[in-house]
């Protein structure tokens, strides 16, 4: 068991950095492209409504792996390019975890109240202005929950990426054990690794919403009182 954790760890700790590393530009430009599915899902127009559907449908119908397998071996054979395994991974992750942030997006962006258009329209501001300043604030904060669980998500199904040989935790120990046949202490300790870095993670993310909730309910407070405002002056208007 020394002998295994001696040279287990070491290879693990270097499967690390590159799972946080597809993990996180993955989860990056998921983000991106989930923000704009998610508005074009409750955008007026049917073209940019079909082709945000269509994509969600793809990849929400497809296996992770087979993705993988896809962008590895089959677009950079149709499109005569050559892609290397991890920039393949990173761009299934990103792919992946896209189809679900836009769902994620466009559930909180439906969730925020009317009312601060109506808010920010009694202060004079533009659409431009009310809907960076009072619609995704607020939005963001309610999806916070959702899209850390879609980055801790996103954190273990790297792990399938060993499809296509990306040198991350699980292909490290695969490694490994392919050459020392000690398959139960070296899957052993791949288990609490995976345990200790997702524990930290949803820690970590526990912290986060909290720190954001304090900011966020004394916004709720001012924006109400902007409403009741707003209100006051139409019935004056009207009246």
């Amino acid at each position: 068991m020394d002998l295994t954790l001696t040279t287990l760890v070491p290879l693990l700790l270097n499967g690390l950095r590159l799972t946080l590393l597809v993990a996180i530009i993955g989860i990056g430009i998921g983000f991106l492209i989930g923000s704009l599915t998610g508005i074009a899902l409750n955008a007026k127009n049917k073209i940019l409504r079909g082709v945000a559907s269509v994509y969600i449908w793809i990849i929400r119908g497809t296996p992770l792996i087979v993705q993988a397998l896809y962008v590895y071996f089959v677009i950079p054979n149709l499109l005569n390019i050559d892609l290397n395994n991890t920039s393949a991974g990173i761009i299934v992750i990103a792919l992946n975890s896209g189809a679900f942030i836009s769902e994620i997006v466009r559930g909180s962006l439906a969730g925020v109240d009317p009312g601060q258009w109506e808010a920010g329209r009694s202060l004079g501001m533009t659409d431009g202005q009310i809907l960076f300043h009072f619609i995704i604030p607020p939005a963001f904060r309610s999806a916070l929950p959702a899209l850390g669980n879609q980055f801790i998500t996103s954190v273990k199904d790297t792990s399938l990426l060993t499809v296509i040989a990306v040198g991350e935790m699980t292909q490290q120990a695969m490694n490994y054990a392919s050459l020392s046949f000690d398959y139960v202490n070296t899957y052993s300790v791949l288990a609490v690794f995976y345990l200790a870095l997702i524990s930290l993670l949803i820690l970590g993310q526990k912290q986060l919403e909290k720190r954001l909730n304090l900011p966020a309910r004394k916004k709720s407070i001012r924006l109400k009182k902007i409403q009741l405002l707003a209100k006051e002056e139409k019935r004056h208007v009207n009246s």
